[in-house]
């Protein structure tokens, strides 16, 4: 039954590593399986309507992409001319978000996908053999899940990934915690190893050719009783420190390994010997979560053995906007400053907004935050692509030297937060100076109902706010949020770049560390993300 049209679609978010579940299912109907012809697409391209599809697979990511998830899900069964049985959707936003798929009524009869394909490929499809579908008698299969990734779709899109030259697999699924704030436990459930990584690795090598980087996406693999050994069988694949490609006719290339779902402080904490074996690859860079200011101990811990055994490129997730507030960020944030400057090392952070798993929009305002402070610090992070850099120069300038200051950073209007430097260095008619004194002069209950009229309403309706302020201060100082006309913020980012030549945003991070947050160009983007210089901190 081979030589059936096979379609993938990724939505056309924008996210830093391949859709691996579908490069799982291309293996499955490709030349080493089924012997389908199978075609990729990211986003709608409608040069595949003209085409009779026998099936069509769409992912899905993080559950506030959900209208342009919606989109995609539309436009398959366009492609399919309304046969929904054609169609199935699974990843991360359809398992976390089940029931909203299966309720949306012009959906009806599109299989979507809950959790993992790990059972045989019929049964993880939920395939119907009295309907004779499409291989609904593989029922003993090796599991979908188990097989090795087609690399060969990537080459039929023109989305470069910034992460792209690697072996993407995992050592285990799951995971030992049960953080209320995580999907993990809903979508892998309980911590268990996965099959021969050597054996992933060989045989991507085989059918692909040799990669650069090993890209493990373990959600706490220093959890696993094999830790130990899997440290040992990276070694053995010859990522050890200061290893290289040679390629023919190519220059050789440094390797590196990335546990990219991060390590855990409160394991690392308790014996130096998980650093030591870290230390024994190519690991670049260390991710350690930094949740909450209540695991500062083992944290700070980590770091400092992560420094002892030569460990100084270390990445961090700080989650926020659950139970923290913007103090407990602030200290976090600083912390990393402070082990920079005694330690000599180099901790970028990526604070992580939190959003519920099954929301599907960014709206969730954590109970110590303000809907104007989330905005304000999606705009700060805008400018350097979600990394906080643990420079102190950098970091003072961008988030202050104490609380208050950032407070009163969260506080400013977007476009003088955005645009910084030049209301700093180049703006003659001294704006940010004035707002600043005038800022100054409310007191501790202005500054709160301001904060609560800016939360109260889209920007667009700024100008509306003065008549419910309570105060002549507090009506007066809302002139300055009024969004600035986008011909003039272009004027200002045009005149800023020939003044400065240089970016500001330009902190000396890797291309690949600059996407991590999927969430930065969405609904609190302050400009398009075609602008080219950014001019924030």
């Amino acid at each position: 039954m081979a030589n059936r049209n096979i379609l993938l679609i990724e939505p056309g978010y924008k996210n830093k590593y391949p859709p691996l579940g579908l490069m799982k299912i291309a293996q499955y109907h490709g030349e080493h399986g089924k012997r389908d012809r199978v075609r990729f697409i990211k986003g709608e391209d409608r040069s595949v309507l003209g085409e009779a599809w026998d099936r069509i697979y769409v992912t899905t990511l993080f559950s506030f992409e959900y209208v342009k998830i919606a989109r995609t899900i539309d436009f398959a069964l366009e492609i399919a001319n309304g046969h929904a049985d054609k169609v199935f959707v699974g990843g991360i936003a359809a398992s976390l978000m089940h029931e909203r798929f299966l309720e949306e009524p012009k959906w009806a009869g599109v299989r979507f996908i809950k959790g993992l394909l790990t059972g045989p490929p019929a049964t993880a499809l939920e395939l119907d053999d009295f309907s004779e579908e499409l291989y609904a008698d593989d029922l003993t299969g090796t599991p979908i899940e188990d097989l090795v990734p087609d690399y060969s779709i990537l080459d039929q899109i023109d989305y470069e990934y910034p992460v792209r030259d690697a072996y993407f697999a995992y050592c285990s699924r799951g995971c030992i915690r049960k953080c209320h704030f995580c999907g993990v436990p809903k979508l892998e459930g309980a911590m268990r190893d996965t099959d021969s990584l050597t054996a992933i690795v060989r045989a991507i090598e085989e059918r692909y050719g040799s990669k650069k980087d090993l890209i493990l996406m373990d959600n706490n693999v220093v959890a696993s009783p094999r830790f130990k050994d899997i440290m040992a069988e990276i070694r053995d694949l010859g990522f050890t420190p200061g290893a290289k490609l040679h390629r023919p006719g190519r220059p050789p290339v440094q390797r590196r390994v990335d546990f990219n779902q991060g390590v855990d402080a409160r394991i690392l904490c308790k014996d130096p010997m998980y650093l030591r074996e870290l230390a024994s690859i190519c690991l670049r860079p260390l991710r350690i979560a930094f949740d909450h200011l209540g695991v500062r101990k083992p944290y700070e811990q980590a770091v400092r053995y992560a420094a002892e055994h030569g460990l100084t490129e270390l990445s961090n997730y700080m989650l926020y906007n659950f139970h923290d507030g913007p103090e407990d960020l602030f200290e976090r944030m600083r912390l990393n400053v402070t082990l920079n400057e005694e330690l000599g090392i180099r901790v970028w952070s990526f604070p992580m907004r939190y959003q519920p798993t099954d929301r599907p929009d960014r709206g969730h305002v954590g109970e110590k935050w303000t809907r104007y402070q989330l905005r304000s610090m999606q705009i700060i992070l805008q400018a350097t692509h979600g990394i906080v850099s643990g420079e102190p120069t950098f970091f003072r300038r961008a988030y202050g030297d104490t609380f208050a200051d950032y407070a009163d950073i969260l506080a400013m209007p977007h476009d003088l937060i955005f645009n910084r430097d030049w209301y700093d260095f180049h703006d003659d008619a001294g704006l940010l100076g004035t707002f600043k004194a005038e800022y100054a002069r409310l007191d501790g209950y202005e500054r709160r109902e301001l904060m609560e009229l800016l939360s109260s309403v889209d920007p667009r309706l700024f100008p509306t706010l003065p008549a419910r302020a309570t105060t002549r201060a507090v009506a007066d100082i809302l002139r300055f949020y009024v969004p600035i006309a986008k011909a003039d913020l272009f004027q200002i980012w045009k005149r800023q770049r020939d003044l400065t030549k240089v970016s500001p945003s330009d902190i000396g991070v890797p291309d690949d560390e600059r996407v991590e947050d999927a969430g930065l160009d969405g609904d609190d983007a302050i400009v398009p993300d075609s602008v080219p210089e950014r001019a924030a901190a």
